[in-house]
């Protein structure tokens, strides 16, 4: 049975993973990984409209995956633990890994 701390831990890893979940929001994290941007140039680069973009990093600063300030009239996006960048490497390796077996899959028959 877990205790009361390990299942809170739990549920907070989830709530990140589920603020992460999303193309989009895979996306940003990725154009992130090079610095500081601004609303504008990650709707630019995503390909999104600025009001959508904007509740997506939303979402990611509530969990606390994003930092944000402000510039003048711009409101500037970072990422606040750069590490979340390796969660998206190892699945990298697991989609490579299921590749594999499929292609094994699929010579044996």
């Amino acid at each position: 049975m877990l205790d009361k701390t390990k299942l809170l831990l739990f549920e907070k890893q989830a709530e990140i993973a589920k603020a992460i979940a999303h193309p989009l929001r895979v996306a940003i994290l990725n154009f992130l990984k090079d610095g500081e941007q601004c609303v504008c140039d990650i709707a630019e680069h995503v390909g999104s409209e600025r009001s959508n973009v904007s509740r997506h990093l939303s979402v990611m600063v509530a969990a606390g995956v994003l930092g944000h300030r402000k510039e003048g009239l711009k409101v500037i996006y970072k990422l606040r633990t750069p590490c979340i960048l390796e969660l998206f490497s190892c699945v990298t390796r697991v989609l490579r890994e299921q590749a594999r077996e499929n292609e094994r899959l699929l010579a044996a028959l």
